[in-house]
């Protein structure tokens, strides 16, 4: 049987204590205190995921227990529960580090979903120190001069607060090196919270970086709590950060500047402790003058701007990647390929790779996958590789790199001439080609949009 969440509830009133017990213990494990002296004691010798406890107690109180516990190596989430509700207690516990409060008498439909909105957020923190550990070092492959001197920039970077801009086209790298940053720094062993930007509009966006009220729109049925107040004392990653409204960049800014929050729909004001990394393949510059972003935001991004090469410009990177994938893939899919032939990763090596490294991780992926024997040779690349290869085009960018027509600082052509080239080998097909370029097919018909001369290309 799965282990039940265990929640500890201390409370010097017994019907408090034993109401939660009996309201809750058919979905988890509970505990019960009658002070925070007990409260500690039982934490020293069992596994809590969440604390509820009282804020007025003979003896140590919520807050003093709270001060306590949070610095505590894994500690569990707290919850406040008390009868005095007002702002400042509020602010007080929330400063003390407890997770939520809730005014009694509790409701405990309200309790039930906030304790599962915190199981979700131990969950995350769980899965960020899963995804950050193999990060850094081992996860960052190559060993080019570029590679070498981002690693170092990025390490030095890491141990301070300061906000980075990760730049580079799509593919390039750029959530691995924020969780990088976040694994070499003070702050690793809190939450690493991650926002793809583009996936939500401005209204969802806004509730999902800040958080909302009950009842502050059609459908908050309860309170939610946002990526930046889960993030606290950790790092928040926003990826796509050129995609957000200017009403949103506003907001972002005014979080940044004071380093607090109210929650949509709220008047509490929440203050948070959060390293932002934000991270874009679009010209930001080129926006500010546009007027479609803001100046004063992006200099408040770009404190520290680490700029990621293609693929193309550090090919001696590509084969450790490719063996590194290969490895990965024939692990993750239960295959027995355990190397590839000279002549096949000499091709793949001289291909110009549009999509950067997250086409080269798809593209071994799908080799491994459909390999007909225990190496890979130049019969499993895929055609449209060879096809891409073989034209004229490609024939001269080997002969002679001076003129290789992707090789530009312009991050807006390379992603013109990246998605031509994809919908080309795809001919047409946009899910197929949204999968060579390793994105969603949604982003990729979210930036067709933003070039008219492609829109007409035919769809299979």
């Amino acid at each position: 049987m799965p282990t039940l969440p265990v929640i500890l509830v201390i409370d010097d009133e017994r019907n408090t204590r034993e109401g939660l017990q009996d309201a809750f213990s058919d979905k988890y494990e509970i505990l019960l205190a009658d002070s925070a002296t007990q409260g500690l004691e039982l934490l020293k010798s069992h596994r809590v995921d969440i604390v509820l406890t009282d804020l007025r107690m003979p003896g140590m109180d919520g807050m003093a227990f709270t001060r306590e516990v949070v610095s505590w190596p894994n500690a569990p989430l707290i919850i406040m529960l008390t009868a005095y509700g007002s702002v400042q207690t509020a602010m007080a516990a929330i400063r003390a580090g407890a997770y939520d409060y809730l005014t009694k008498p509790v409701n405990l439909d309200d309790l039930e979903m906030m304790i599962d909105r915190g199981l979700e957020v131990l969950e995350e923190r769980k899965n960020a120190t899963r995804k950050s550990a193999p990060v850094a070092p081992e996860g960052i492959i190559g060993s080019s001069p570029a590679m070498k001197k981002l690693i170092e920039e990025a390490r030095q970077v890491a141990a301070a607060r300061s906000t980075v801009l990760i730049t580079g086209e799509s593919g390039t790298g750029k959530e691995l090196f924020a969780h990088a940053l976040h694994a070499w720094s003070p702050r690793s062993r809190n939450p690493f919270v991650a926002v793809h930007c583009a996936s939500f509009n401005e209204n969802l966006l806004e509730s999902e970086l800040f958080g909302h009220e009950k009842g502050a729109f059609t459908g908050a049925s309860d309170r939610f709590i946002g990526r930046f107040e889960r993030a606290d004392h950790g790092t928040l990653f926003l990826d796509e950060i050129g995609e957000i409204s200017l009403a949103t960049q506003v907001k972002l800014l005014r979080v940044l500047e004071n380093r607090n929050l109210e929650r949509v729909g709220g008047s509490l004001t929440i203050p948070v402790d959060v390293r932002l990394i934000a991270a874009t393949n679009r010209d930001l510059k080129a926006m500010v003058q546009a007027g479609t972003f803001r100046e004063d935001l992006f200099y408040r991004l770009n404190v520290v701007n680490l700029q990621l090469p293609p693929l193309r410009e550090h090919p001696e990177d590509i084969r450790p990647l490719m063996d590194h994938f290969l490895t990965v893939s024939a692990r993750d899919n239960d295959r027995d390929v355990t190397g590839i032939t000279q002549d096949a990763a000499n091709v793949l090596v001289s291909y110009s790779w549009p999509g950067n490294i997250r086409e080269l991780r798809n593209c071994m992926e799908r080799m491994v996958v459909m390999a007909r024997g225990t190496t890979l040779t130049v019969s499993d690349i895929p055609k449209e590789i060879v096809e891409a290869l073989s034209t004229p085009q490609a024939e001269s960018a080997t002969t002679d790199k001076a003129e290789e027509p992707i090789a530009t600082l312009d991050i807006h052509a390379n992603e013109l001439l990246a998605m031509k080239r994809a919908l080309e080998q795809a001919k047409g097909n946009r899910t197929k080609a949204a999968e060579i370029l390793g994105i969603s097919r949604r982003t990729l018909q979210r930036r067709l949009l933003q070039y008219p001369e492609l829109n007409d290309t035919p769809e299979e």
